[in-house]
Order: C-alpha cells, then sequence, then structure tokens
C-alpha cells in the first residue's frame, strides 16, 4: 500500500490492520481499557455472537458496523475483515475470553496476513481466572499442587492421546475443563479411573461473571449428576483438585520466619 495518514506533523505508511480483543468473560467492566477505547473507535467489529455478552456492544460508537461471526465461516470472515482493513477502516476482531486459550485465531491471524494485513492482540480475562474469582480460590495451592493443567475432553474435535484425561489425572494437579460440560460423565469416570480419589472436590462454573451465572460445588464422583439435574450441558467450566478445598495452606511468602530479597526474617521493621 502507498497510501498514507498524517497525524497532524508527521506522514507514515497506510498499514492495513486488523485488532483481535479478548472481550472477557462475560461482564463488560472485565474488558480492558485498551480494548474498550478500540472498540469505541472502531469502524468494524466482527464479533463472536454466540458467546459475546451484547452489552459490550454497547461501547461502539454509532457508525460502527456490526458483524456476527456464527453464520459466517473461516473465509467469509476474513474476506470481511481483510477487505474492510485495505480500505482503511479500522477492525476490531472481538473474541470472548482471552484469545489465547481456545480461540481458534491462529489461522484468522494466517489468512490475514497472507492477504497483507498486519495482525495485533489485545488479551482479555479468561473464564479461567474469572471462574477462579466467582469460586473464591487459587488455583496453586501453598504446600500442594503448583500445577495448574487447562485441556479439554476429546468430542468432535480431537484430543491428542498422550492428554487424555485418564493420564493428566495422573498428575493431581488442578484441572480446569474446558468445552466438555456436555461430556460430564465421560470427564468423570476417566478421572476417576486415572487416579483422582471419588470425594476430589470438584465445581462446576456456568457462564462466569453473567447474569445468570451459576456454580456448583460437589465430589467428583457426584459431579455429573449434578450438573444433569441443574440441566447444565454447554458454557461452564469444570474444576477438579484440592485447590477448591485447601484446608490450612498458607504461603511462605509472608511467613514472619520467611527471607526474602525484601524482607529479613530477623528484623521485622514492626519491632
Amino acid at each position: 500500500m502507498n497510501r498514507e495518514h498524517s497525524d497532524g506533523e508527521h506522514a507514515t505508511p497506510f498499514q492495513a490492520e486488523v485488532t483481535i480483543v479478548g472481550a472477557g468473560p462475560g461482564d463488560p467492566e472485565l474488558l480492558t481499557l485498551k480494548g474498550k477505547r478500540l472498540l469505541e473507535t472502531a469502524d468494524l467489529v466482527v464479533y463472536a455472537g454466540s458467546l459475546v455478552a451484547p452489552a459490550l456492544l454497547a461501547f461502539c460508537n454509532p457508525s460502527c458496523e456490526r458483524v456476527d461471526s456464527a453464520p459466517l465461516d473461516l473465509e467469509e470472515q476474513v474476506e470481511l475483515m481483510s477487505r474492510a482493513a485495505l480500505a482503511g477502516r479500522r477492525v476490531v476482531r472481538l473474541h470472548t475470553g482471552d484469545p489465547s486459550l481456545y480461540g481458534a485465531t491462529a489461522e484468522q491471524i494466517r489468512a490475514l496476513e497472507a492477504r497483507g494485513v498486519v495482525v495485533t492482540i489485545v488479551p482479555g480475562v479468561s473464564s479461567l481466572q474469572a471462574a477462579a474469582a466467582r469460586l473464591g480460590v487459587e488455583y496453586t495451592v501453598p504446600g500442594g499442587t503448583q500445577t495448574v493443567i487447562c485441556t479439554r475432553a476429546a468430542g468432535r474435535t480431537p484430543v491428542p492421546a498422550s492428554e487424555a484425561l485418564e493420564r493428566l489425572a495422573a498428575s493431581q494437579s488442578t484441572l480446569v475443563i474446558f468445552l466438555s460440560a456436555g461430556q460430564a460423565d465421560q470427564v468423570a469416570n476417566a478421572l476417576l479411573r486415572g487416579g483422582y480419589a471419588p470425594d476430589t472436590p470438584s465445581a462446576c462454573v456456568y457462564r462466569a461473571t453473567w447474569p445468570d451465572e451459576r456454580i456448583l460445588r460437589t465430589r467428583l464422583d457426584e459431579l455429573a449428576r449434578r450438573m444433569d439435574e441443574a440441566g447444565i450441558a454447554n458454557h461452564a467450566l469444570l474444576v477438579i483438585g484440592s485447590c477448591l478445598d485447601p484446608g490450612e495452606a498458607k504461603s511462605l511468602l509472608y511467613d514472619g520466619s520467611f527471607s526474602h530479597g525484601f524482607r529479613n526474617a530477623e528484623r521485622s521493621p514492626l519491632s
């Protein structure tokens, strides 16, 4: 492209660009300030209508074109965004949560870049963090598990055999299972076969931070039944592990006997 634009002092070469923005888990106040600014100044916003909270679109200016991507395939989405970006329009691709987790962004980026469009990403708050906040937990447990595994059950989208839930269960770490609410029975059975105890603390967080959010806390062997009774089969995260019931676990970081680079345990500033 040879066109230029001016910021009042300097002329710079035109650059066709699409910005992928993480919309957050649902609550519009959990959108980043940068994401909000980009929505306010966008000429075209392509959003995942089945997942993105409608309230977020209220940040768009009245002249902004808003297109629901749900009925569009990849080629149609890329054609729409690239055509607008190459015409000099400011384009935002609005993804639920954070684009780095199950965002299906890699193929969009490759296709856009092949058409001469630069892609930038603005991170968002994932349902991973939102679920922990609504449960009031931290996924890592002082003196216990220091590992969080984000995964999904195999279904229409395959999962490598090396990442089967039975194998991941051997770690006894915190598991956060995406996109698998409709397979809760298979998930629980796989984890039980893999070594989790039947009474392992478990939770289901449905539509975290949305007005119709629901949270179920139970033991692993009761999780599928409880979800079935509640009619939850989609839009939910499953959380499995001791993080849901850590007991009296305490971090060394704030222990009075623990020294680190900013505190000498032998010389308390309050003494």
